[in-house]
């Protein structure tokens, strides 16, 4: 097995930006913010480097969760320009992502438009002339460094996947994170630990390097999450050391190393937990929380689509190491305990109607024949979201945020 490293780099702090500017760009620099955070420190910090640099910055200021015409409308705004930096949230690293591409390579508008069922969009092999650096403000998606982003259609969220995708270089800086909410920041390490487990329970191959870099991250990020819980127990907030380290995890989840010679859909959580959340208007990680016990309960029972029983129970046994307090050896009833304990809340509610919607939601977008699902039926998917979701009382909605 070849590894090919495709990490972009990792700048920690804002001192080394105005060197990568100088090399990367030769007139002006188009600078996205994220609105919740235009007018924050590391905005202006940014800004300051890149004049530092002897460069422009262009500033355009951007809110909300994208979709096809707003990715198409910064495009071509973006046409020409050598280097992009974007600071903000998940939704918006994607939108650069993807708006960059389309930029240098209008061809690949054709695989954003065509018109199929797939949740799934692959992307092709195309060199992208522009270059992006992406700042994280929020912690746990890893957008930052990953080869995907989510883009809203009328029908859903599509996972948009390609290595073109991936950023020119990513920076960390503590400050970014300053007015991230605490129950932000634990969602977001749950984020990342889902998304490592998953992957590593979910195929039933051992690989000695990958699994071992795989528990690493997963051990240190449920450390990382008691750390918070701690801290927003005392009312304190979470120091920018913790926060960084948060941040660093989150995209060593994404990266190549943790995820060579791994199937292609052995994270069907996210499936269904990303469809879960649209028909319900709850947070991803609500979502999450919610079905992961569950997820976890059906691998221990031997369901072999969802993981490796073996695998589950290993790296389990790791993470209760880390964690200051008792979890139960079982991954289900622990892992249950553990998402309680950082206080994120698992409760949605829905009706069976709108059960049934969201998995024939998922069937359509991912199943039906589809492979990332594995073969998975509707009334299997509908089980699972029966167990996980507690039934609506009479004229309540579910609950969102």
């Amino acid at each position: 097995m070849s590894v090919i490293d495709r990490s972009p780099p990792v700048l920690i702090g804002c001192d080394e930006l105005a060197a990568r500017v100088t090399g990367w760009s030769r007139g002006t620099v188009i600078l996205l913010l994220d609105a919740g955070i235009a007018d924050a420190a590391i905005a202006v910090r940014v800004r300051r480097e890149i004049e530092r640099a002897g460069r422009r910055a262009e500033t355009l200021t951007l809110c909300g969760p994208p979709d096809l015409a707003d990715v198409i409308e910064l495009s071509e705004r973006l046409t020409g320009t050598e280097l992009v930096v974007a600071v903000g949230g998940g939704s918006l690293l994607d939108r650069a992502k993807l708006a960059v591409l389309l930029a240098c390579e209008p061809t690949a508008r054709a695989r954003l438009t065509v018109s199929e069922r797939s949740g799934l969009v692959a992307l092709p092999q195309v060199d992208r002339a522009g270059r992006l650096i992406a700042v994280p403000t929020t912690v746990g998606t890893g957008a930052e460094l990953s080869r995907a982003a989510c883009l809203t259609y009328p029908r859903g969220k599509r996972l948009v996947l390609g290595d073109v995708l991936r950023p020119d270089a990513a920076l960390l800086d503590p400050e970014a994170f300053a007015t991230l909410p605490g129950e932000m920041i634990t969602e977001g390490v749950l984020e990342a630990l889902f998304r490592t487990v998953t992957v590593y329970a979910g195929d039933h191959t051992d690989s000695l390097v990958e699994d071992a870099l795989a528990e690493s991250v997963a051990e240190n990020l449920v450390a990382l999450g008691y750390r918070v819980r701690d801290s927003r127990a005392a009312g304190l907030p979470v120091d920018g050391t913790t926060l960084t380290d948060i941040a660093k995890l989150s995209g060593l989840s994404q990266l190549d190393w943790l995820h060579q010679g791994r199937g292609a859909f052995v994270a069907k959580g996210w499936f269904i937990a990303n469809e879960l959340s649209m028909e319900l208007r709850v947070r991803k990680m609500r979502a999450v929380a919610a079905l992961l016990p569950h997820l976890w309960r059906a691998i221990t029972d031997g369901d072999e689509r969802f993981g490796s029983a073996r695998r589950l129970s290993r790296i389990w046994s790791r993470l209760r190491t880390a964690a200051p307090d008792h979890l139960a050896a079982d991954p289900a009833e622990g892992i249950a305990t553990l998402i309680d304990v950082w206080r994120v809340d698992r409760r949605i509610t829905a009706d069976q109607d709108r059960l049934r919607a969201t998995a024939s939601r998922i069937v359509r977008a991912w199943g039906g024949g589809l492979p990332m699902l594995g073969g998975l039926r509707h009334d299997e998917l509908r089980g699972l979201l029966s167990r996980a979701v507690l039934p609506a009382v009479a004229g309540e909605a579910a609950r969102s945020t």
